[in-house]
């Protein structure tokens, strides 16, 4: 299972997650408690592995903007995660992860719209358009509208509750921000923790069911 720690503001737990195991780097561009100045997203970049996927998460940026920052960032995906249309997310020219907010089945339906490499179903809407720590019901995720899709499960998940989410919907990778953090800040026990515990999830068989809390 692959795992992205979203949220990143400095070297050190960008580092740690990639020695814990994580395959993806998140930094938020838009408004969030997040939010990363491009400068200081950059020197981050500069000390990563080639191999490990830089992803900016955008909400209804322009296009000039979102590849501005991408180019000078070293950004290998752009992140989507605003009311952004199929065809705003054709034109941009890195690899695009749209992200869809979850209120049922029927929300999967946007997914066929968009021509883009990942989905990343999310929680939904709080204060902010992603990284507000609150999941869906994954009971609502028909197995058989999301086979052969590279989907990223997001929206509430840490390390006691990311084993019962990739046996019921066995995604491609889980992303995570606010559920490795405590008092607002990344915890790298919470981040080790919670890569331990996706990467040693086994999918497959039969999904048994998750009784859904809202957070």
């Amino acid at each position: 299972m692959k795992v992205k720690i979203c949220g990143i503001t400095d070297l050190t737990t960008a580092l740690a997650a990639i020695d814990y195991g994580a395959d993806a780097i998140g930094f938020v561009f838009a408004e969030s408690k997040r939010r990363i100045p491009v400068e200081r997203a950059k020197t981050i970049v500069a000390h990563l592995p080639k191999d490990i996927l830089k992803v900016g998460v955008f909400v209804n940026e322009g296009k000039e903007r979102i590849e501005e920052i991408a180019s000078s960032v070293g950004l290998t995906h752009v992140q989507l995660h605003g009311d952004e249309t199929p065809e705003f997310c054709d034109s941009i020219s890195y690899p695009i992860i749209k992200a869809i907010s979850i209120q049922g089945d029927q929300s999967l339906d946007r997914m066929e719209e968009f021509p883009c490499e990942y989905v990343l179903l999310d929680g939904p809407k709080g204060k902010y358009r992603g990284g507000n720590g609150l999941a869906f019901d994954w009971n609502c995720i028909s197995e058989n509208r999301i086979n052969n899709k590279n989907v990223i499960l997001a929206g509430g998940l840490h390390e006691e509750n990311v084993e019962a989410a990739i046996s019921l919907i066995n995604p491609y990778m889980v992303d995570v921000s606010s559920g490795v953090e405590t008092d607002g800040k990344k915890d790298l026990d919470k981040i080790q923790s919670f890569i331990n515990k996706a990467k040693g999830s086994h999918t497959g068989g039969a999904k048994n069911e998750f009784i859904y809390t809202a957070e």
